[in-house]
């Protein structure tokens, strides 16, 4: 039995960055052929509100899964998941094993929420660069050949 990772993004509301996070890392490892990585996200507190309509327009910019979904707020904490949290604040909430965004591209990724289309294209590039470096250590990582 092959062994797999769980990740999961985590920011304040899950309708922007952890949202964009998940489906642009999931698109990236489809893209390599990495499957022993299950993506997911979560809001710390998040209400169940719709995904933010610019983020699904910069993730459509980028070619990525952009149909909206409710956004989910994190119950609890388990150590078989590794958190992705977009900035040292929400790390420091977050109970597990975690990393933060800073680790993979030198800086938090700032919060676009109620920015324009292009403050929130921006903002998916930088998590689209930071999931690339991610996507590169979970290649080297292995787990499949």
């Amino acid at each position: 039995m092959k062994s797999s990772i769980n990740l999961c993004f985590v920011c304040t509301g899950n309708t922007c960055r952890s949202f964009m996070a998940e489906r642009i890392m999931k698109a990236l490892l489809k893209k390599e052929g990495i499957t022993f990585v299950k993506v997911s996200s979560r809001g710390l507190n998040a209400t169940g509100e719709y995904s933010a309509p610019n983020a699904c327009k910069a993730l459509k910019e980028l070619g990525v899964n952009s149909s909206k979904r409710k956004s989910v707020k994190i119950k609890k904490f388990d150590q078989k998941t590794l958190y992705v949290a977009m900035t040292s604040a929400h790390k420091a909430k977050v109970g597990g094993r975690v990393i933060e965004m800073k680790d993979l591209v030198g800086h938090d990724i700032f919060d676009p929420y109620g920015q324009d289309e292009q403050t929130y294209l921006s903002c998916a590039k930088q998590i689209y660069q930071a999931c690339q470096v991610l996507t590169k250590k979970l290649k080297t990582i292995g787990g499949e050949q």
